[in-house]
């Protein structure tokens, strides 16, 4: 008789702690049948590997996670990451001429100086006495700073971006249940903000990325206003908790494993490399789900049709299988050729770039400065969602010379 695995991604031990569970699917039911609400798991790094390259099976149109109706909860229309090849590739396509690998180089020099406001803040935080958390006052802060810069934001009204932020982080928080009216209502604003963004930049287009979305075009094809509504929610959504987290794991991680900060700190040029392997280690996205649109067999268990399957990032980027008996170890010299902190085919994260250049930079002037930055855990508060491992609060510790 097969064994079953105990997984609830609500249950709070497992959030707080997912990888003891991620082991024993991994282990022994790696195609998992969770009840109610009822999904399947993969927890194999091949099998999630396999899954997420092939939209033919398994389908992103149908929303990302494993709850009914979450598209018409928050009163979207599907966006560019609940799309399917071949419409998916070409608005992907004419997002990439707006989203240019130099438009995101050129941002460095204005990251490094807010790292280093936010970092002076910090320090004048705690001189006068005053509680300073990592997460809010300083990863998190980076991100929407950037994206409000990015997406042509003014300065006056990017405190508008901090409620939004927060609504959707709390309908997270909540389990996807409570908030979800709060979610609605920043989802509209947000969308009347930018729609009244878009129709401004059509007339008098300037620099920044909504200009140039407006501006894309390839093979005469060109986004429409809910195209570039749809990804710039995807950008509020999804860009800031994401890399806010990456950067705040990593100092979490580093002040877990003090060889392994101080080898960091002696070999600098390691830290590109190290932003995967953190990412590996503790993935700001734990999984996402797909629809099957045909049966499929895996390990000898059969997926039906029509079924919700969430591909556990977070376990398949821990499987021994592909990255050997130190899976659970962080390693900042580690090479990884394959990796899912970014998922993988067709939706490969298209800001991967991005939020890579923002944790390099934001560490680079935290590690630099303050080499002994760590965190006070037990004081901690985690987000509390299945989908995403991150932090609602994070105190900091080290930043007095």
């Amino acid at each position: 008789m097969a064994v079953t695995a105990y997984y609830d991604p609500f249950d709070e031990a497992v959030l707080a702690d997912p990888y003891p569970a991620y082991r024993r699917l991994r282990d022994d039911d790696p195609v998992h049948r969770h009840g109610k609400p009822p999904f399947w798991t993969l927890a194999r790094f091949e099998d999630v590997w396999g899954a997420v390259r092939d939209p033919g099976t398994f389908s992103s149109a149908q929303g990302l996670t494993f709850l009914p109706d979450e598209i018409g909860k928050l009163g979207l229309a599907p966006t560019i990451v609940m799309q399917d090849p071949p419409l998916h590739g070409q608005l992907r396509a004419l997002v990439s001429k707006g989203l240019t690998p130099r438009r995101v180089t050129d941002l460095e020099a204005m990251i490094r100086a807010f790292a280093r406001e936010r970092i002076a803040a910090m320090e004048q935080q705690a001189a006068e006495g005053i509680p300073v958390d990592l997460h809010r006052d300083f990863s998190a802060r980076i991100p929407t700073f950037v994206l409000a810069h990015l997406l042509g934001v003014p300065e006056h009204d990017r405190a508008r971006f901090g409620p939004w932020v927060s609504a959707l982080t709390t309908l997270q928080d909540s389990g996807f249940d409570l908030a979800a009216l709060n979610a609605a209502d920043a989802v509209t604003e947000m969308f009347g903000y930018f729609s009244e963004v878009i129709t401004a930049r059509r007339a008098n287009p300037g620099d920044d990325l909504i200009s140039a979305l407006t501006a894309a075009e390839v093979a005469g094809n060109t986004l429409t206003d809910w195209d570039i509504l749809g990804f710039c929610f995807v950008m509020v959504a999804g860009g800031n908790d994401t890399t806010g987290n990456l950067i705040s794991h990593a100092v979490t991680l580093l002040d877990g494993d003090h060889a392994q900060r101080e080898l960091l700190l002696r070999q600098p040029d390691l830290l590109p490399g190290a932003l995967l392997e953190f990412l590996r280690m503790e993935g700001s996205v734990q999984g996402l789900a797909r629809t099957t649109l045909r049966p499929v067999v895996l390990h000898d268990i059969e997926i039906p049709a029509g079924e919700k399957v969430l591909m556990l990032f977070g376990a398949a980027n821990r499987d021994e299988r592909e990255f050997g008996p130190t899976a659970d170890r962080l390693d900042v010299t580690r090479e990884i050729p394959r990796h899912l902190g970014f998922s993988s085919g067709p939706h490969f994260c298209v800001g991967s770039h991005l939020a890579r250049l923002q944790a390099k930079v934001a560490l680079e002037e935290l590690l630099s400065r303050h080499p002994d930055v760590g965190v006070d855990l037990p004081s901690a508060v985690r987000l509390r969602s299945p989908f995403t491992r991150g932090w609602v609060s994070l105190p900091v510790t080290g930043l007095a010379h």
